[in-house]
């Protein structure tokens, strides 16, 4: 392919050397450059690729898009100096790819909390009505029916465009794709086409990157801000910051609520732990999800799907079929009568969500064990807030190690615990082993209680010192209670 054709649209302040030739292949990591490369050297928060650009020449890359020019230039290597390369490398690889977006009816999905569960279900909602879809999300990707196990919530430019590429190859009319803040801030979405945006909520998160909540929220609106005219921008108008979202957005403005007048309004009517009675824009529907944050994700869905053209007495009766993401208010149940819950609530509003529908369902006959942890190396000032909701809503609760990474899980725990008060330390308990945790509270639990295991949901494996050891919340407590048979 011809550079010019793959830095198509890309603002360049100046080129060095051939302007006309051909190349094989497109990459920002020079690990995998091969004769016949363009290497992009982008800023990354670890690493700057413009200390690489040396290593991409050697293993045969012939062009080089840069910020800065090297003070030496090679021989018969075309330079190209640009303004941001993170934002040119999204571009190129949509380029590359042949625009797969523009081929597609794509839906972003972004907010602090109900991103997969969203994505998710809209793939299945679609997929159900007999589309071909595809999903982009932090559990798996899909190409129509393709898994794929997916390692980020947002790729990178080249392997998104690559995948977005597949599924029109595939035959996909819709694709669904998480859109992290990282992803965003890191231009790692530019040159997509995207029909429709969809904010969720925003809370305490990723602080270790974005420095303030200023920061993270600008990174959210920043996506709205970029849709295009002939898109929509649905927002969750019970969120502070929801309507803040779609003030510069060019799409069509859309809102959902529980609490407040909007385009998409619900009431739930009924409550119980297998579902929930819901009425959407005044009609009624029952749907197997449980919980306000999921009647929110409901109303998210609908609305997404009306706007995309479904048919509403067909979307109904849909959305009445559908089931929870994996690892998303995931119902264990045991022989000896203790109900299990396995969810991926990584924030305190999460953990606040999901403890609040429990304890809104429940009787109170029966107690509430909840184990948590909080991940190493990321936002640490969460710490002591997840430790403060678990005690707030829970009679007992079990302080263990999550994906502990390269810090010390003892340190995580002795954070998180500082948060709470000295009268309520009598009802927790620390186990940094994982697995005797959960043991321990299955041991704990009479018949009729409850356990919520925080903050892993679907992952399958334990990251500790760098090595991802296989960890299935779900088969854990699956174990426990046969143990306890």
């Amino acid at each position: 392919m011809k550079i010019k054709e793959i830095l198509a649209n890309c603002n360049l302040l100046e080129i060095k050397g051939n302007k006309d030739i051909d190349i094989l292949d497109i990459t920002f990591d020079s690990r995998k450059v091969s004769e016949g490369s363009l290497f992009f050297a982008v800023r990354g928060s670890q690493v700057d690729g413009h200390d690489y650009i040396g290593k991409a020449i050697e293993k045969g890359a012939k062009a080089i898009v840069c910020e800065l020019l090297p003070a030496e230039l090679a021989d018969n290597v075309t330079y190209i100096q640009v303004d941001n390369s993170a934002y040119v490398l999204g571009v190129s690889a949509a380029n590359f790819y042949g625009n797969p977006s523009k081929k597609l009816k794509l839906v972003g999905v972004t907010g602090t909390n109900g991103k997969t569960t969203i994505a998710t279900l809209l793939y299945r909602l679609f997929s159900n009505a007999g589309y071909v879809c595809g999903l982009l999300s932090t559990i798996e990707n899909i190409v129509s029916r393709e898994i794929i196990p997916s390692t980020h919530t947002t790729p990178d430019p080249i392997e998104l465009n690559q995948l977005l590429d597949k599924m029109t190859a595939a035959g996909c009319e819709y694709a669904f794709m998480e859109v992290s803040s990282h992803s965003i801030d890191q231009e790692r979405i530019a040159g997509l086409d995207f029909t429709g945006g969809i904010f969720t909520n925003l809370t305490h998160d990723h602080l270790d990157y974005h420095k303030t909540m200023a920061n993270y929220r600008n990174a959210k609106k920043k996506f709205f801000d970029q849709l295009p005219s002939k898109a929509f921008a649905l927002t969750n108008l019970d969120d502070k910051n929801g309507a803040f979202m779609l003030q510069n957005t060019k799409a069509q403005k859309l809102g959902y609520a529980l609490k407040h007048d909007a385009d998409f309004k619900g009431v739930v009517l009924e409550s119980h732990f297998d579902g929930m009675l819901l009425k959407i824009n005044g009609t009624e529907v029952f749907t197997r999800l449980v919980g306000n944050f999921n009647a929110s994700n409901i109303l998210a869905i609908y609305g997404a799907a009306l706007s995309l053209g479904f048919d509403k007495d067909e979307l109904l009766v849909e959305i009445s079929k559908l089931t929870g993401a994996n690892g998303r208010f995931d119902m264990v149940y045991s022989t000896c009568g203790i109900i299990g819950i396995v969810d991926y609530a990584h924030t305190p509003d999460a953990l606040e969500n999901v403890l609040s529908t429990i304890n809104a369902v429940r009787d109170h006959k029966e107690s509430l064990i909840t184990v948590v942890g909080c991940g190493g190396n990321r936002d640490a000032s969460k710490r002591p807030e997840m430790a403060v909701a678990a005690v707030k809503m829970s009679d007992r609760v079990i302080l263990t190690s999550d994906n502990p990474r390269f810090e010390d899980p003892d340190e995580i725990i002795r954070q998180m615990k500082a948060g709470i008060a000295n009268e309520d330390l009598g009802k927790v308990l620390s186990i940094t082993n994982r697995s005797e945790a959960i043991r321990t509270a299955v041991a704990l639990a009479k018949k009729g209680d409850i356990i919520l295991l925080a903050g892993k949901g679907h992952e399958n494996y334990q990251e500790i010192n760098g090595i991802k050891n296989h960890f299935d919340d779900k088969e854990k407590l699956s174990e426990a209670f046969k143990e306890r048979e």
